[in-house]
């Protein structure tokens, strides 16, 4: 298991705009002991011009640092009523996954309308060697465990598979630990972590289609009371998991200097976790 940092550590709330250029967060990452990153259309995307992914393609190749995944447009990540739109044309996100020697790409599916599609998009990507991933999401068909299964098993395509993410298990009500780990295991694909609080009168809201509204607070990995993250990588160690785990946290740093000790951060809270469990 290896440690990925996303851009979205650096990104505004909007999610469309990195507030640190892309090529500075890359710098950060390498130098802070990531191995790799996870790249979003705020980074460079689908809406770039040809030239300007060519440009960060070559600075991620100078860095050494391999991108673990691509979520090539804005809507996926907004989790909005276009977010599955990329899966009826895929063939842009699959220029830039290639661009940036990609082999994996997050989408968004939010009805069983959009199982076909999955299907499809995910046969256009097999013929490039590129695999198809959905994020453990609220408001998504990817809420609950066995809803989750039962979807992978309708679409049945070899290179679609998911980003497991206890935080939004969580918020879904689901389990996370070791028992949900190797039921999904045959099926993760990448490795998300961010941390949430539980609490109904908490500052956040995020809707769920499993069980509405539900309020928490946002935390730092480290901080406790939230996801427990010796569970996690227990369960990642029970399962044998030895791919990317990645940083996802929204933490909307504004600045060079914060981005470096928070990768920093991350690294220490990565390697102590990893090794108790080595």
């Amino acid at each position: 298991m290896y440690l990925s940092v996303s851009v979205r550590i650096v990104e505004a709330t909007c999610k469309t705009r990195l507030n640190v250029p892309v090529e500075d967060f890359i710098d950060i990452v390498r130098d802070g002991g990531g191995q790799a990153i996870c790249m979003r259309a705020s980074g460079a995307g689908v809406a770039d011009a040809d030239e300007r992914i060519e440009a960060v393609a070559q600075k991620i190749a100078g860095s050494g640092l391999p991108v673990t995944m691509v979520t090539a447009d804005y809507d996926v990540p907004l989790n909005n009523a276009n977010g599955p739109n990329s899966l009826r044309d895929i063939s842009a996100s699959l220029d830039v996954a290639q661009a940036f020697n990609c082999d994996l790409i997050r989408v968004c599916m939010k009805s069983n309308d959009d199982i076909e599609y999955a299907r499809q998009a995910a046969d256009l990507a097999a013929k490039r060697g590129i695999r198809l991933a959905h994020q453990c999401h609220t408001t998504s068909i990817f809420e609950e465990v066995d809803q989750i299964l039962w979807v992978l098993e309708q679409i049945n395509r070899e290179n679609f598979g998911i980003i497991y993410e206890p935080a939004n298990l969580m918020l879904n009500g689901q389990g996370y630990g070791v028992d949900t780990l190797q039921r999904l295991a045959p099926h993760i694909m990448n490795v998300y972590v961010q941390n949430h609080r539980l609490d109904p009168e908490g500052p956040e809201e995020l809707d769920t289609f499993c069980r509405g509204p539900v309020r928490f607070h946002h935390l730092y990995l480290w901080e406790p009371g939230g996801v427990d993250f010796t569970e996690v990588f227990q369960g990642l160690h029970a399962i044998n998991y030895d791919g990317s785990f990645t940083i996802h946290q929204a933490q909307g740093i504004e600045t060079v200097q914060d981005a470096k000790d928070y990768v920093t951060q991350c690294r220490e809270f990565f390697e102590l976790h990893h090794s108790e469990n080595d």
